[in-house]
């Protein structure tokens, strides 16, 4: 679910965002352009959909997609000790950070 979808749904969503210059392993690459975005249903506690734009885009969309493909609470994944260093783990980071949408 984009943005845009989640606000038309109707429902209490919360997002999440930070931007690449802000992930320490972007940095490192000389990557830093981009950000990564999470939507969550404020009552189930699903993901509804994510956009990573930047280096390390489709690690962070995997680890997302598995979530989502399992109905798992966000807060699974907040949880989960990703690989260090890599981009997904700021994912964590980004959702401790979610706020309405």
């Amino acid at each position: 679910m984009t943005e845009h979808e989640a606000r038309a749904s109707g429902r209490r969503v919360l997002i999440g965002q930070r931007p690449m210059i802000r992930v320490r392993r972007a940095v490192e690459k000389g990557e830093a352009q981009g950000f990564m975005k999470v939507l969550v249903d404020a009552d189930s506690k699903e993901i509804l959909g994510a956009t990573t734009f930047g280096t390390g885009g489709d690690e962070v969309i995997h680890c997302v997609l598995d979530m989502m493909y399992a109905r798992a609470p966000y807060t699974v994944m907040q949880r989960v000790m990703h690989i260090h260093p890599t981009v997904s783990e700021l994912i964590p980071t980004v959702l401790d950070e979610l706020w309405p949408l």
